[in-house]
């Protein structure tokens, strides 16, 4: 043994200094080994949706509503049913529902509580107890552990006990303890959640999910190039903040900015009035986004490792002609007033410009909502996730035409793969928290937004085109190939080797790309190692997709892909009891029920149990003293 390794149990042995206390340790890891594996939740590309992402949170992709069903298919009717789980997603509003409809009865609140007691009961059954205790509201933790482990006795001693505790609760705090019951039991259903990106823009209520997440118990975050360019705005990058204030102006999201974080955009909207005139709207957008064109490319001319010298627009166009050269082809520009444009130096700000971007950069440094919500994603984000056996991430591993990794240099490496992920989280951490960061730093926060080779965003943006050219023909964004080959399960497989997995129950969870199923997309590619869980949140999606997304549960049982239709309101749940309605697809069947011994975790803890035995043996041999 060496001298390490034997400070290292010493150090141990002040956690466990008798060995009765070591012994208990080993006995209570070893039974934890032996509990089913908990509930993983997987969910993407939330964009700012927060009533629908709030309702599958609380219905855990319909676990709930399966849960129920157990217990109560053949007891309870499903209108009755569906009451039960609208009221443990939505206590507080259904509770008052039924109060203003005379429901609430002390008989009414003795069934109802009896139920609920019955279905946290179900869901604890994985756990141990003291986990099921520590997930418990503070207030309730006794009554709910007493009510929870209730065991029928010879006279029925404990279950008359049992009933003098609801009556109780009823007669003074019904409501309130039926509250922390719909709360144990939404916690019991998922032990761990992952977002895998994309949580901003496109829905008007992302800080308010981001609210939610920094709530739940236990969750690890993915970062998507959405959520990656409100971290470079924050960061202070002026083109990351450009693209989020044109991305809110466009998606009609300012509320986000302005109630949310206290982003006003006055200064943008007076100058966009003054300088281009029409509709406040559409002039906020134009000035932004030549602002954003520019700025970018004062980015792309200052890092030429970026090879995005294409994207330069603004120094192709040709106003007297009314044309704009892209991509070796020239186009008609549907726009050709310009008045801050200085064709000598197509990429310098006016004064009114740099006054309302400076203005801008200042109110996302200084909003104190923001850096919270930023250094949550940081604290819980990552470019990628290892996590029992399955690899997460938002875009791509970009791949060479070949199918190769391909091989990015910047910064003076040569990077791929996982190496270049690895360089990409430092590098985003730096910028928002490196004491000596670089330009260089905060400009890669852009890339990684919409860099052509960013693992973020997997293809060539034509926002410029978009904006400024009809003809759609131009529009086209070419993929990374990527894209073709992740239908690919050798391709799949060498990634996951690459990032240090493999075997047959590893995956590949990736978001970013909405599933068309209309065309008749499967969100189940190469023999099942990659699955594609684009949550389809945002509402503009539906139509083009066919469906609301997809989600994914990962229990003790298997996999199973969870494919949702739209969700209509709050109001519609509460009212008439509707749920979101989600079809279960199997991905993958576990032939023996996979325990936390088969788990990261469990992994973590067979580790610790071997270094208790090793404390024992240097116990029983004298080489460590024992307290007395």
């Amino acid at each position: 043994m060496t001298d390490e390794r034997l400070r290292y149990l010493t150090l141990l042995s002040e956690k466990y200094p008798t060995v009765r206390s070591l012994s208990r340790e080993i006995i209570n890891l070893t039974a934890i080994l032996n509990l089913p594996k908990g509930t993983e939740h997987f969910m993407s590309d939330l964009h700012g949706e927060y009533e629908a992402f709030c309702h599958i949170l609380n219905n855990c992709s319909g676990v709930i509503r399966e849960k129920v069903d157990m217990l109560y298919g053949e007891s309870l009717s499903d209108e009755a049913r569906k009451e039960i789980c609208t009221l443990i997603y939505y206590p507080e509003e259904k509770l008052t529902m039924f109060r203003h409809a005379g429901v609430a009865t002390h008989g009414w609140y003795r069934v109802i509580i009896n139920h609920m007691i019955e279905i946290a009961r179900l869901l604890s059954s994985k756990y141990t107890r003291s986990k099921v205790r520590k997930a418990m509201p503070e207030d309730y933790a006794y009554i709910l552990d007493e009510l929870l482990h209730a065991q029928k006795d010879e006279d029925d001693n404990q279950l008359h006990y049992h009933d003098i505790i609801l009556d109780t609760i009823v007669d003074l705090e019904a409501e309130d303890f039926l509250i922390s019951l719909t709360k144990l039991i939404k916690r019991l259903a998922v032990d761990h959640l992952h977002i895998v990106g994309d949580i901003f823009d496109r829905g008007d209520a992302a800080d308010k999910i981001v609210d939610l997440l920094m709530t739940y118990h236990s969750l690890d975050i993915e970062w998507g190039n959405h959520d990656i360019l409100w971290m470079g705005a924050a960061c202070g990058s002026d083109a990351c903040v450009a693209n989020v204030v044109r991305n809110s102006i466009k998606y009609n999201t300012v509320t986000t900015l302005e109630s949310g974080y206290g982003i006003s955009l006055r200064s943008l909207a007076l100058f966009a009035e003054q300088t281009y005139g029409g509709a406040p709207m559409e002039a906020a957008l134009k000035a932004i986004s030549v602002i954003q064109f520019k700025l970018e490319g004062q980015v792309i001319l200052r890092n030429p490792d970026f090879n995005m010298n294409d994207r330069l627009l603004l120094g192709n166009m040709d106003l007297q002609n009314g044309t704009v050269v892209s991509e070796g082809k020239t186009y008609k520009l549907n726009d050709t007033s310009f008045p801050t444009l200085d064709t000598e130096n197509p990429y310098e700000l006016t004064e009114g410009e740099s006054a309302v971007i400076d203005g801008l950069k200042r109110s996302f440094i200084n909003s104190v909502r923001l850096k919270k919500h930023i250094t949550f994603l940081y604290d819980k984000g990552g470019m990628y996730k290892k996590f029992n056996s399955n690899l997460l991430y938002h875009g791509c591993v970009p791949l060479k035409e070949d199918g190769s990794l391909d091989e990015i240099e910047l910064f003076g490496e040569k990077l791929s793969g996982r190496a270049y992920f690895d360089l990409a989280d430092k590098k985003a951490r730096y910028a928002f928290f490196g004491r000596h960061r670089t330009v260089q730093d905060i400009d890669f926060m852009w890339y990684l937004w919409c860099g052509r080779k960013s693992a973020l965003c997997g293809r060539n943006i034509k926002t410029f085109e978009r904006a400024f050219i009809d003809d759609k023909a131009a529009w086209y964004e070419e993929k990374n190939p990527y894209y073709k080959y992740y239908e690919n399960e050798e391709t799949c497989l060498m990634i996951l080797s690459e990032f240090g997995l493999g075997g047959e129950a590893s995956h590949i969870v990736n978001g970013h790309t909405p599933v068309i199923t209309v065309r008749g997309e499967l969100p189940i590619r190469a023999g099942g190692r990659l699955l594609v869980i684009d949550g389809g949140f945002c509402r503009d999606y539906h139509e083009k997709t066919g469906i609301a997304g997809y989600t994914l549960i990962f229990n003790s049982h298997g996999l199973r892909l969870k494919a949702h239709q739209p969700f209509e309101s709050v109001d519609e749940a509460l009212n008439r009891n509707r749920d979101i309605h989600s079809k279960s697809e199997i991905v993958e069947t576990e032939a023996r029920r996979m325990m936390v011994e088969d788990t990261d975790a469990g992994g973590r803890i067979e580790r610790e149990i071997e270094d208790l035995r090793e404390l024992l043996e240097l116990y029983r041999a004298g080489i460590i003293p024992i307290e007395n």
